[in-house]
């Protein structure tokens, strides 16, 4: 996330049910309680779709553990989630033949679910360098990208979901 938006989320206050969330969404995907398109886990670390994708290929990790901060983490599920971080953002990027991405975690402020986890975005494609040229020489200010990219979200399709599993699980 850029600074921009964190900076709108520096005074939020911070509910007491996030430090113990029976209900958390997160949890009940890793005890397979709720639905998830799963694309990876082992026995520290689970990612899947997320179900509002800024783009297509957006993914979340997150740890088997309930954390609402990455400072409060256990080493040695900060250790794994660095490992699956990299292995996803590899095949995620060659699953959408782009190498360009955002991996975001925030703390606190900006965090809609009160659990851990790294959000893994691919960058939008710009379709070829004469688009690329224009967008960098007419940058938009930070306000309107972050305009742009909410306006723009979209509920995870079904059938697109399965198709990008497949297409990523295929390359870890």
């Amino acid at each position: 996330m850029t600074s921009f938006i964190i900076n709108a989320h520096t005074h939020r206050p911070i509910p007491e049910f996030w430090r113990n969330d029976k209900g958390c969404a997160f949890c009940q995907i890793i005890e397979r309680a709720a639905p998830a398109y799963r694309l990876y886990e082992d026995d520290k670390v689970v990612a899947f779709l997320d179900i509002l994708p800024i783009r297509p290929g957006h993914m979340l990790i997150v740890p088997k553990v309930h954390y609402a901060r990455v400072s409060d983490l256990p080493p040695e599920y900060a250790a794994a989630l660095g490992q699956a971080i990299s292995r996803l953002s590899l095949a995620l990027t060659k699953a959408m033949q782009n190498t360009a991405l955002n991996v975001v975690c925030n703390q606190e402020y900006a965090q809609a679910v009160a659990h851990v986890h790294y959000h893994v975005v691919p960058a939008p494609d710009l379709g070829g360098s004469r688009q690329a040229e224009e967008i960098t020489r007419k940058a938009p200010l930070a306000t309107d990208i972050h305009n742009r990219e909410l306006e723009a979200r979209e509920e995870l399709d079904d059938g697109d979901a399965i198709q990008l599993v497949g297409r990523i699980k295929t390359h870890l």
